[in-house]
């Protein structure tokens, strides 16, 4: 009988796959889980991606790790056991993982390199937060350090370690700075871009599998478009 050729008809960018963990290289748009919008979030598409390649009868199983902003790019990861969710649940909450972020800002910061620290106050009412210089109530510290790897002509590539995980932080963060990311209307930036994305790149992910324990560095490319690939 001749072999079932697959073909990835949802065009995902695979980064990594294994029989406990999928790696997807998220483009601007998508949604990594369901939300109000009703929109089909990614990991839907990545069951139907299993399913389809496996054969896998009824319902497949995928554990949501973290998350990406919408509008941002990169690295997203998935577990295909509950035993690898277990675990890297435990590793992101833990800050056991280290994650490096790109980013374009149009203003040049203060310092080329440097560490920022801010108490980002979460605002539900237009789903964004505020990043302040010292503790307000119900806020909480936000640590990151970043530094200038490329000018551009009008540019400033920032490649940023996150130390906390704190919501839309390196886009409010960066803004305190007085360096909004290019695209981003919620953050500062003066006109959206083309595709309703932001230049924010999830661009490198370190950390230990959480079932073979082998070292995991897997990079993102970016997306096809003239300022990230001048850089």
């Amino acid at each position: 009988m001749a072999e079932k050729i697959f073909s990835n008809k949802s065009n995902l960018q695979i980064l990594h796959e294994d029989n406990h963990i999928i790696v997807i290289n998220k483009r601007v748009g998508d949604i990594v889980q369901g939300d109000k919008t009703g929109d089909k979030p990614l990991s839907d598409v990545v069951k139907e991606y299993i399913k389809e390649k496996y054969n896998k009868p009824g319902e497949v199983f995928l554990g949501v790790v973290h998350r990406l902003d919408r509008p941002t790019t990169g690295i997203v990861v998935f577990a295909k056991t509950s035993k690898a969710l277990e675990r890297l649940n435990k590793m992101f909450s833990e800050r056991e993982t280290k994650k490096t972020y790109w980013a374009v800002v149009k203003n040049k910061p203060p310092k080329n390199e440097d560490n920022l620290i801010h108490f980002l106050k979460r605002i539900e009412k237009n789903n964004t937060s505020k990043a302040h210089l010292n503790e307000v109530p119900e806020s909480k510290k936000a640590s990151l350090d970043f530094k200038i790897i490329k000018e551009l002509n009008h540019y400033f590539v920032l490649e940023i370690n996150l130390h906390t995980g704190r919501h839309h932080q390196i886009r409010a963060q960066l803004q305190a700075v007085g360096c909004p990311i290019k695209g981003d209307l919620k953050y500062g930036f003066d006109r959206s871009n083309p595709d309703g994305g932001i230049h924010l790149h999830a661009r490198k992910l370190e950390f230990i599998h959480p079932v073979s324990k082998e070292a995991i560095i897997l990079i993102a490319p970016t997306p096809e478009d003239a300022i990230w690939n001048a850089i």
